[in-house]
């Protein structure tokens, strides 16, 4: 069965006539349309998740600060506390929440990320595998294969709807990223393909309507501590699936919802930093020290 990435229902029903995992069939896809082998494709998205690794360890230093100065070692700081037993969140969550943000320290410091699906919302899939891998003892293939899911996932919005900030909000970037990895998660912990497509819902749906409005036009502020906030939305999001908790309104017509108040959103709420947070009094001051009038 020759798969185009049309819809999350397309890949479910794909992997459920066939008794695989969504990631199995975003492999085979994948190797098809690039004509090289599953073992290739498998090793690529095993080098990405390298990368991530790496990003996330680098953006946890302490002397971490971006040229603006907007980003310094906040991801540091989550960290020391995280550690220190006192975090509400507790150490799996709490280290999701700090490594989405070193990653996109790293971005920030312009050190190599892997852009998932973008680069203004590169750290929540990191962010949560490594939280899981490190403290579920998950093994590194059955990671990469989350990935993979991810990966179908977000090619059926990037067509139905989009992964674009300025085309879409940072719905469309952290919302689909949440997506992505609520869907993996899924998968990585037992879920059936039908269970990944309720979780992608979840989070589109708690993230619907989420504007982009970075401070200076720069992928810094609020973006760094967005990426950990809907870190936190797809872990909550892929326990409600794993529970047996299903989306009353199907996964893929949450993705055309998304893509339609896109549309609606008004410019300067989609990456321009004219509106919301971006045209705040001390974003203003911001801007001005940073650029000039």
């Amino acid at each position: 069965m020759n798969i185009d990435f049309t819809s999350i229902q397309q890949l479910i029903d794909a992997a459920q006539g066939e008794g695989v995992a969504i990631s199995d069939v975003v492999l085979r896809q994948s190797a098809i349309d690039t004509k090289t082998s599953e073992d290739e494709v498998f090793a690529r998205m095993a080098a990405s998740f390298e990368v991530m690794k790496a990003s996330a360890a680098q953006g946890l230093s302490e002397d971490a600060r971006s040229l603006s100065g907007i980003t310094r070692n906040e991801a540091y700081k989550l960290k020391e506390y995280v550690d220190s037993g006192k975090s509400l969140s507790g150490q799996l969550l709490g280290q999701a929440l700090y490594s989405s943000m070193a990653v996109m320290t790293t971005n920030a410091c312009m050190g190599r990320i892997v852009a998932a699906p973008t680069a203004g919302s590169s750290g929540i899939i990191p962010g949560c595998l490594l939280a899981i891998m490190n403290n579920l003892n998950i093994e590194n293939d059955l990671l990469v294969r989350g990935l993979l899911n991810a990966s179908g996932i977000g090619m059926v919005i990037a067509k139905n709807a989009s992964v674009s900030g300025a085309v879409g909000g940072c719905q469309a970037e952290c919302g689909s990223a949440a997506a992505m990895t609520a869907s993996a998660l899924t998968e990585v912990r037992g879920g059936t393909p039908e269970m990944c497509g309720h979780a992608a819902a979840f989070a589109l749906k708690s993230l619907m309507g989420l504007v982009c409005d970075p401070v200076a036009g720069l992928v810094e502020e609020p973006c760094v501590t967005r990426n950990a906030a809907s870190s936190a939305v797809a872990i909550i999001c892929a326990d409600m699936a794993l529970a047996g908790i299903t989306s009353v309104i199907p996964a893929d017509e949450v993705v055309i919802a998304m893509g339609e108040v896109g549309k609606m959103l008004p410019e300067a709420l989609r990456e321009t930093a004219l509106g919301g947070i971006a045209d705040t009094p001390t974003a203003r001051k911001i801007e001005k020290e940073l650029f000039g009038s």
